[in-house]
């Protein structure tokens, strides 16, 4: 599958890049826990284990690189079970000049590339996110109150309690209790145009501002892929690291620097590019008809080991 995966790029000309696993910055996602590490040399100081190489990846497209792609370890604490670990490999790729449905139509490509034909029973179905909420949850994401997604998600009063007034929380019950579960198995589908509260380093909808050019990938109810077409404005970029230390501290979360080197760099000029990152160890799974991570991992994490 590693030979596959490199054989596709190959075939397009994309650059095999490698970027470090180790940096003093991380991402802001408030979604998302990064792995902090000591240094001896510096003991004041955290330097993290990168959740995704998205970040050294932009820059080296700000610097004039070439449509490029990575295969490598990404890390993220919190994040163990069936269908996560804290270390899996990720497979993200850039490509120069890519509009949001080439880039969905190349993610496609890709999967089916490397999971067996078999797999797959009936073609991929494209879908909007606010279609999908229409269909399988009779709510809509825009419109709706959050009394309806608390409903449409079937929430008890200790749900109600935690989530609030945090819309976006809400999409996501709902979306993940409603929405994908129903999802066809056998069958890709990509949802896209998510919320504009769900940018994160989107950029919006050119032709309507409520929306993010981004997109997700499933196999069934299994998400494989998160990609968009990438944000280039720089003062935008900084503003929503902000925001999303805002909620952080407002969350009680450990809050982290801006990385000021990729504001720079998209100072500096980012090409009109889209990317996105693909779960490696999940197209293994769907290939080995498992539905655990761990037995797609040659070393396992079950959090024991020495």
């Amino acid at each position: 599958m590693l030979d596959a995966a490199r054989r596709f790029f190959a075939e397009r000309a994309v650059l095999e890049v490698d970027t470090p696993l180790l940096s003093p910055a991380t991402v802001s996602d408030p979604h998302i826990e990064s792995i902090a590490a000591t240094l001896g040399r510096k003991p004041g100081r955290p330097y993290f284990l990168q959740t995704s190489p998205e970040f050294f990846m932009k820059r080296l497209l700000c610097a004039g690189y070439p449509d490029i792609y990575q295969i490598c370890k990404a890390f993220r604490d919190g994040e163990a079970g069936r269908r996560h670990s804290p270390e899996f490999t990720l497979v993200e790729w850039y490509r120069r000049g890519f509009a949001l449905r080439q880039m969905m139509d190349e993610t496609v490509a890709f999967i089916a590339a490397l999971i067996e034909p078999r797999r797959l029973t009936t073609p991929p179905e494209f879908m909007e996110y606010r279609d999908a909420f229409g269909k399988y949850a009779d709510v809509d994401p825009q419109q709706s109150s959050l009394a309806a997604l608390a409903d449409a998600a079937g929430a008890d009063r200790r749900m109600i309690r935690s989530l609030g007034d945090d819309r976006d929380a809400w999409l996501d019950l709902v979306l993940t209790a409603r929405a994908v579960p129903q999802f066809a198995s056998g069958r890709l589908t990509v949802l896209y145009h998510y919320p504009a509260s769900q940018a994160a380093l989107a950029r919006l909808c050119p032709v309507n501002a409520a929306l993010a050019d981004r997109f997700e990938v499933f196999y069934g109810d299994l998400e494989l892929a998160n990609g968009f077409v990438e944000l280039q404005d720089a003062h935008e970029q900084a503003r929503r690291f902000e925001r999303d230390r805002s909620v952080r501290r407002q969350r009680e979360q450990p809050v982290h620097s801006t990385d000021r080197r990729l504001i720079a760099a998209l100072q500096a000029g980012l090409p009109e590019c889209a990317g996105v990152a693909v779960g490696f160890d999940r197209l293994l799974m769907i290939n080995e008809i498992s539905e655990d991570i761990r037995q797609v991992q040659s070393f396992a994490f079950d959090g024991d080991d020495a």
